[in-house]
């Protein structure tokens, strides 16, 4: 079966600049604290980065979650059932997604993602390997609201975000992810079956182990934090002087996150869409956070966010979880 015509659900300006993008460079790079958010390290080059990093002896989460999806297939089918149309928050490569898709059975699949080239490369690769299922790749931004294709209208849902992505947001923002895929996957006749959500979320563990996966000897994840800037310069019309940034990966042990931080090498002054910006030498651009978990703090997350969990499960080192959860009812509180 053809992969459909991807759906591009992009803001941009006249000049073709996504408006969101430069909104939120300019305003995070003009913050005490200079920040840019994680979500845009996923241009084609940062996107192939990534799964670079994916592959590098330092970076366990992957392997450990594809353990979990190859060993406990009959669960998962058991658990979540088949039929179901599979909406993937930030497919990437859709590496993982063969072995959730052979175990349920499901529907259709629907991949979201930012990065638009990837996607399509990605949808197509996956269709050589499942010719029977329906694919029907959206490009968008998934934190924000995403009408899901008709084709899918009246089928029951399974979220899929696997990858611990959710650790790259601050708790308030996390919550607000989870609502609003709550809302994208309970919405256009979904019928009276409950959404589900599978979602993945890297364990608290070893400050060497966490520190060494976010900062490999190879220097792929140091490219990929500076690519950032790379892409800055390139779509926002940046001047800023990436070789004059070095790669830093801090555990911060009060709030159970490693910070992804680029740091400048020496005082500098550079310009993006007409802003002025100077930075001392030492100063920082915080790029990544990625948030730890133990069982009730996931549990606390996945509530507050209107998901009921149901089911975990976790590779034999218990380095990471993948859980299963289930649309809330809304109601009062007690």
């Amino acid at each position: 079966m053809p992969v459909e015509q991807a759906v591009r659900i992009v803001d941009e300006d006249a000049s073709g600049i996504d408006r969101a993008f430069r909104d939120e460079v300019i305003a995070g790079l003009s913050q005490a604290q200079k920040a840019v958010p994680a979500r845009w390290f996923y241009d084609e080059r940062g996107s192939q980065l990534f799964e670079d990093i994916t592959a590098v002896p330092e970076y366990y989460p992957t392997r450990a979650e594809r353990e979990i999806l190859s060993a406990r297939g009959q669960e998962f089918a058991d658990a979540i059932g088949s039929g179901r149309a599979v909406v993937e928050f930030g497919s990437g490569s859709s590496a993982k997604t063969p072995l959730l898709l052979d175990a349920i059975a499901p529907s259709a699949y629907v991949p979201l993602d930012i990065s638009g080239e990837f996607l399509r490369a990605s949808a197509n690769t996956l269709a050589k390997s499942f010719p029977d299922l329906p694919i029907h790749p959206v490009e968008a931004d998934f934190t924000k609201p995403v009408t899901l294709p008709d084709a899918i209208a009246g089928a029951p849902r399974l979220g899929f975000f696997p990858g611990s992505t959710i650790g790259n947001l601050v708790p308030r923002t996390a919550v607000d992810l989870l609502r609003q895929m709550r809302r994208t996957l309970s919405a256009d006749g979904a019928g009276e079956t409950p959404a589900q959500l599978l979602i993945g979320m890297d364990r608290i563990k070893d400050t060497a182990v966490l520190e060494a996966a976010y900062d490999d000897a190879a220097g792929v994840t140091a490219a990929f934090n500076l690519n950032l800037l790379t892409r800055i310069n390139r779509e926002l019309g940046g001047d800023i002087p990436v070789a004059d940034f070095a790669h830093r990966a801090i555990w911060n042990d009060d709030i159970a996150r490693i910070e992804m931080h680029l740091e400048a090498q020496a005082d500098m002054r550079f310009a993006i869409c007409g802003h002025d910006f100077a930075m001392a030498r030492g100063e920082t651009i915080h790029t990544e956070n990625s948030h730890k978990y133990g069982k009730r703090s996931a549990n606390t997350l996945l509530l507050a966010g209107g998901w009921t969990p149901m089911r975990r499960w976790s590779d034999d080192k218990n380095r990471f979880m993948l859980i299963l959860a289930e649309a809330s009812p809304l109601r009062m509180a007690p």
